[in-house]
């Protein structure tokens, strides 16, 4: 038996299986021709262009694959130098200032308003 969801009843009935496998509210006809693409780049092709792609830059992973897999005692968030460490500080700093700024307001709104 084949069962579809009735949209009235919110329900699962019985049905044929024709009805069964049309759900409501999708089409069966799908379009021949397809959509104009609006921005369209011109693209080459791999054998058309050089052996290394231009767009792509050097690969780094090696790089920084040395780089994180060396075994110091650094952590893996401080490893790549001054910027980490800066971008570490002030996310800790930031992190630590939003939670006594809270502390502050809930202390703030505990306290009755005098008149």
């Amino acid at each position: 038996m084949y069962y579809k969801f009735s949209g009235f009843t919110q329900r699962l009935t019985g049905a044929v299986s024709s009805s069964a496998y049309s759900p409501q509210g999708l089409r069966s006809n799908i379009p021949s021709e397809s959509p104009t693409i609006i921005f369209a780049t011109p693209t080459k092709l791999v054998s058309q262009s050089n052996a290394a792609v231009e767009y792509m830059g050097a690969n780094k992973v090696p790089d920084l694959q040395r780089i994180f897999q060396a075994s110091e005692e650094i952590p893996v968030h401080l490893k790549r130098g001054v910027s980490d460490r800066l971008l570490y500080r002030t996310t800790m700093a930031l992190t630590v200032g939003g939670a006594l700024y809270c502390l502050v307001a809930l202390y703030l709104a505990a306290q009755p308003k005098n008149k």
